[in-house]
């Protein structure tokens, strides 16, 4: 492979390589096609989603006993990998469904609601999102407004969250809310399912990224949510940052895909283009920008594939954040020289360099923005909190 250059390949189990290889096919054969005609009318593929559960991509780490693959990291890390060579939002998609649905749900939530839940949600048969983010929260969610009243029911949730990845399409919303506990406020994680009196999740419409995705604000008007259907685990804001941290590790190895795929289409057709006598990729200036960009995609790649051999217990935040920070920025830059190269054909649907562009925008603010991912490494190393 042109962007192996350190030859990861020696280094994946034979699982990670068929892994890797059958998510690669399946997206070329579905998904690739119809990409681009998605981004362009503003709408996920949702006829994709059968394929990605058959394939055994939504709660691929999870145990097989919900109807899950059990996949490893690095194979995990490796599929999204490849969706996101495709699309950001097609990543988004599996990444939201696995780590931030039903990640939660096996974490913190009753056997009961595991068993409920998680193998319909692998199935494809139930599609989740995820409730933290505020409209004026953003990278501060200990300052979120939604709040949860306890009542003789169970509880009423009131309030609303903003930019929420797959919401109006989901069956089941897992939220976290403020509810007074003794002499404090904590915070709690719930289930909101569709249906529920006084919940609603209006599409966000006219986005200029990710537009093969569904974005989404989520409202509670007094939502009635029975006992049964809060996550008894959850115990507090830590719970909730700690499924970012399950998110983010996919985030990187997904845009270390979009990287890939934006070097090697600038790659090809600097090859192919001739201008003053000669190919694009004859010339210095040329070659110094595709130099550039193997090095950081071969330093990424060496940093997922590390830190996903470390194990969950070793997979720090702070390390994770390490690597969201450094793969989403790499991948950035590569959209933007890969369409300064593609000249003014980088700027049409026919090349996927200003898609990742666009999509990567939305990549590098949310789940964690590339500023707030330096606070998390700063205050790693200094002990000394400045956010």
């Amino acid at each position: 492979m042109a962007t192996d250059f350190y030859e990861l390949e020696e280094l994946l189990a034979e699982e990670e390589r068929l892994t890797r290889n059958t998510v690669r096919a399946w997206v070329e054969a579905n998904a690739a096609p119809l990409i681009a005609r998605c981004y362009e009318e503003g709408r996920f593929p949702s006829e994709l989603i059968p394929g990605l559960a058959e394939l055994g991509l939504l709660g691929a780490t999870l145990p097989t006993e919900y109807g899950c693959a059990g996949t490893g990291a690095i194979a995990y890390g490796l599929a999204m990998q490849e969706l996101e060579r495709c699309d950001s939002g097609l990543r988004s998609f599996a990444s939201v469904q696995s780590s931030l649905v039903m990640w939660p749900i096996f974490a913190f939530g009753s056997e009961a609601q595991r068993q409920r839940f998680l193998p319909r949600l692998a199935r494809g048969e139930l599609i989740g999102c995820y409730g933290l983010t505020e409209a004026d929260g953003g990278s501060d969610p200990g300052a979120m407004r939604t709040r949860a009243t306890p009542c003789p029911e169970g509880y009423r949730l009131s309030g609303a969250k903003m930019w929420i990845t797959n919401g109006s399409i989901a069956d089941v919303a897992v939220v976290w809310a403020k509810l007074r506990e003794g002499e404090r406020d904590t915070v709690a994680g719930f289930l909101v399912e569709r249906g529920m009196q006084g919940f609603s999740a209006p599409e966000l419409k006219h986005k200029l990224s990710l537009r093969a995705s569904v974005t989404s604000e989520l409202v509670f008007d007094e939502v009635l949510v029975p006992e049964a259907n809060r996550l008894p685990g959850a115990r507090g804001l830590r719970s909730a940052l700690s499924c970012l941290t399950h998110a983010r590790y996919g985030i990187a190895w997904g845009t270390v895909g979009a990287a890939i795929a934006c070097y090697e289409e600038a790659l090809a057709f600097a090859r192919e283009r001739r201008s003053f006598g000669a190919t694009l990729a004859g010339k210095q200036l040329v070659q110094q920008k595709l130099a550039a960009l193997l090095a950081e995609i071969t330093k990424c790649q060496l940093l997922c594939w590390r830190l996903g051999s470390l194990g969950e217990e070793r997979r720090t935040p702070a390390r994770v954040s390490l690597a969201k920070r450094e793969c989403v920025a790499l991948a950035r830059e590569a959209a933007r020289v890969a369409r300064d190269i593609l000249g003014a054909n980088g700027i049409t649907t026919e090349f996927a360099a200003m898609r990742h562009l666009c999509n990567l925008e939305s990549v590098y603010t949310y789940e964690g923005a590339h500023d707030i991912q330096t606070l998390i490494l700063g205050e790693e190393l200094t002990g000394l909190r400045a956010y």
